[in-house]
C-alpha cells in the first residue's frame, strides 16, 4: 500500500469558529494550530498547507491561569538601540487581547513560508460578531 500525498490543488478547505470565553489562552491556541495545520484531517501531509480556516471570537474573555496575567512578558524591539518594549499579559489582554492571541497560535506553527501560510487562514475577534458568515462555519466546543 502506498502512503497518501495530498496535493495543494485537491485540499478541500472548511471554516471553524472557536468561542474562546473563559477557556485558557494555552487551549484555544493549540486547537487553533492544530486546525490551521490540518492535523485533524486523515489526509494530512506535512508539506501540503492543507489547513483549514479558524475564527476565534471573544478574544478579550480568553484566561490565563496562575500568576501568568502578571508574570507572563511580551517583547518587542524596534531594531534601534534601546528599543526595547515589555508589556505583561494583563495589560496586552486589556489593549491588544488579538495580537496576544494571534502571537500564541502563531508561536505554534512551523517556522517557515508553510507556517506563513497557514496563518494567514487565522482571523481573530474581540466581540461575538465576526464577518465570515457567508462561509457557514462550524462552531467547535472545547
Amino acid at each position: 500500500m502506498k502512503t497518501f500525498m495530498q496535493a495543494k490543488e485537491t485540499v478541500n478547505r472548511t471554516w471553524f469558529v472557536i468561542d474562546a470565553e473563559g477557556l485558557p489562552l494555552g487551549r484555544v491556541a493549540t486547537k487553533a494550530a492544530h486546525i490551521l495545520r490540518g492535523k485533524h484531517k486523515a489526509t494530512f501531509t506535512p508539506h501540503v498547507d492543507c489547513g483549514d480556516y479558524v475564527i476565534i471570537v471573544n478574544a478579550e474573555k480568553v484566561v490565563l491561569t496562575g500568576n501568568k496575567i502578571k508574570n507572563k512578558m511580551y517583547y518587542n524591539h524596534s531594531g534601534y538601540p534601546g528599543g526595547l518594549r515589555e508589556r505583561n499579559a494583563e495589560t496586552m489582554l486589556e489593549s491588544y487581547p488579538v495580537e496576544m492571541v494571534e502571537r500564541a497560535v502563531k508561536g505554534m506553527l512551523p517556522k517557515n513560508r508553510l507556517g506563513r501560510a497557514m496563518y494567514t487562514k487565522l482571523f481573530v475577534y474581540t466581540g461575538s460578531e465576526h464577518k465570515h458568515e457567508a462561509q457557514k462555519p462550524t462552531v467547535i466546543t472545547l
